[in-house]
């Protein structure tokens, strides 16, 4: 895991806070609530411009999870979605959403989340997170699922899912987890490996590439 860098943005009901590190600037939070999230302003973040439960929902659109809240209001904690879903973007990451463990190769949980980006386009200098590179190195993938693994998601399915980079290759996510491709298809396991060299012929899934061309992480 990438070292953090948070930083902090309190108020009465609670603290915003905001990992640069882990920003991508996907702007969700810029066009939902443009009073409080002003790239322009300094600070960039005014959470006294809102109220609690408004700040809380758009925070819970970023999709990286580099924005959360911290409430001291009595108002609930963020919750994980009910389903575990990751979804592939054109050119661009995973979006992982739910009940999330980033571990490491022993196990040992590094961090937990509800919300995080994985890099698919191999150059990342944030590995296994994204950090945006991929809009400077011409990545391309069109986000669509192999018709082979179409499968429904299966709702009575709950869990944790793991997340593990596994060193100089993919990315093995272990737990029920609900694929969802740019072409509204999607496909449900309890195990899968995601392509990060950039460069597998069965994206967003691994073909072992990473092999061949020599990946290194």
């Amino acid at each position: 895991m990438p070292e953090s860098k948070v930083h902090r943005y309190d108020s009465a009901y609670g603290v915003v806070t905001w990992d640069a590190v882990r920003c991508i600037h996907a702007a969700e939070c810029v066009r939902g609530l443009p009073q409080v999230f002003d790239p322009k302003a300094k600070p960039w973040i005014a959470p006294e411009k809102s109220d609690a439960d408004t700040i809380a929902a758009v925070i819970a659109r970023c999709p990286s999870g580099a924005l959360h809240l911290e409430r001291r209001d009595g108002g609930a904690a963020e919750a994980p979605d009910p389903q575990n879903t990751a979804t592939v973007t054109a050119n661009g990451p995973n979006y992982l959403r739910g009940d999330l463990a980033i571990v490491a190769d022993d196990g040992a949980v590094l961090a937990t989340e509800t919300r995080i980006a994985l890099c698919r386009c191999g150059g990342s200098q944030n590995k296994p997170l994204c950090d945006g590179t991929h809009r400077k190195n011409g990545f391309a993938d069109a986000g669509r699922l192999p018709a082979a693994v179409a499968a429904p998601a299966d709702a009575n399915a709950s869990g944790r899912v793991t997340v593990r980079a596994i060193a100089n290759g993919p990315i093995k996510c272990v737990g029920p987890l609900t694929m969802r491709g740019t072409d509204a298809a999607s496909a449900f396991a309890d195990a899968t490996v995601l392509c990060r060299c950039g460069h597998s012929a069965n994206k967003p899934y691994c073909d072992a590439t990473h092999k061949r061309i020599g990946f290194k992480s």
